[in-house]
C-alpha cells in the first residue's frame, strides 16, 4: 500500500472499540486518535495515570449519581455563631485618611522640615476609615488624653 510513518511504526497496539472480524484488513479500519500520554515512552508512564486517561469505559464498575444532603439556608443561629467565632481573632489593619493630594517629584524633593502639605479635605470635615484598604466608615478626629482618636459617625454600606 503506502510507506508507514514513524508514528505508525512505534505506536502501541490499539484495542478495538467494537469486535470486528480479524479477516478485515487493518487499512480499512479508521485510525483512532490516542491521548498524548499513550505516545510517551513506557518507563515514564504511571499505571494509575493510564487508568484515568483511558478513553474506554471500564467494565464491571458500578456508577451511581452522588447523593448530597439538602442545603438549608436557614441554618441555626448557634451554628452560624460557631462559624463566625472561628475568624473573630483575625487581625485587620485600620487606617484613617485625613486627605490626599498630588505632588510632582520636584515638589517632593523640595520637602524639608516645616513644609506644609495642603490636603483635599476641609478642616472639620469627616475623615475616611479604611479596613485593609477598603473604605468602610467616616468619622471625626478626637483627642483622647494626649493621643488622636476617631469617633465613627457613619458606616458605609
Amino acid at each position: 500500500m503506502g510507506a508507514s510513518t514513524p508514528e505508525e511504526q512505534h505506536a502501541p497496539p490499539q484495542p478495538a472499540v467494537s469486535p470486528e472480524p480479524a479477516s478485515q484488513p487493518a487499512a480499512a479500519q479508521p485510525m483512532q486518535q490516542q491521548p498524548m500520554m499513550q505516545q510517551m515512552p513506557q518507563p515514564m508512564m504511571d499505571p494509575s495515570m493510564m487508568m484515568a486517561q483511558t478513553p474506554y469505559p471500564m467494565q464491571g464498575v458500578n456508577i451511581q449519581p452522588a447523593q448530597f444532603q439538602p442545603f438549608h439556608a436557614d441554618m441555626s443561629p448557634l451554628i452560624q455563631q460557631e462559624n463566625i467565632d472561628l475568624i473573630m481573632d483575625v487581625p485587620l489593619e485600620v487606617t484613617v485618611e485625613l486627605g490626599r493630594t498630588n505632588k510632582s517629584i520636584k515638589e517632593i524633593l523640595d520637602f524639608s522640615p516645616g513644609t506644609i502639605i495642603e490636603l483635599n479635605k476641609l478642616a472639620g470635615e469627616p475623615v475616611d476609615i479604611l479596613v485593609n484598604g477598603k473604605f468602610v466608615a467616616k468619622g471625626e478626629v478626637v483627642v483622647i488624653e494626649e493621643n488622636f482618636g476617631i469617633r465613627v459617625t457613619d458606616i458605609i454600606k
